[in-house]
């Protein structure tokens, strides 16, 4: 097995928990497992200096689930 299927990679990075947890649902209704970093940092550190929010995926499953958050990341540019 290749090392690198083994590495998160970070698909999303916002600041905003809701953007992650809509993009948490569509990865997951195609099988793509996914992982929400820093969720609970906003209740230690506050939410004033929170740095946001990442959703990672397995680096074998990068390319189909970037593909799939396009459609979030439109609005935004």
């Amino acid at each position: 097995m290749d090392e690198t299927t083994n590495k998160l990679v970070t698909v999303l990075d916002t600041a905003f928990i809701h953007e992650i947890q809509i993009a948490k649902t569509l990865l997951s209704k195609k099988n793509i497992p996914s992982y929400i970093f820093n969720e609970n940092m906003s209740n230690i550190i506050g939410t004033a200096i929170s740095e946001g929010y990442m959703l990672k995926v397995n680096s074998a499953d990068e390319k189909k689930a970037r593909k799939l958050l396009i459609v979030l990341t439109e609005d935004e540019n």
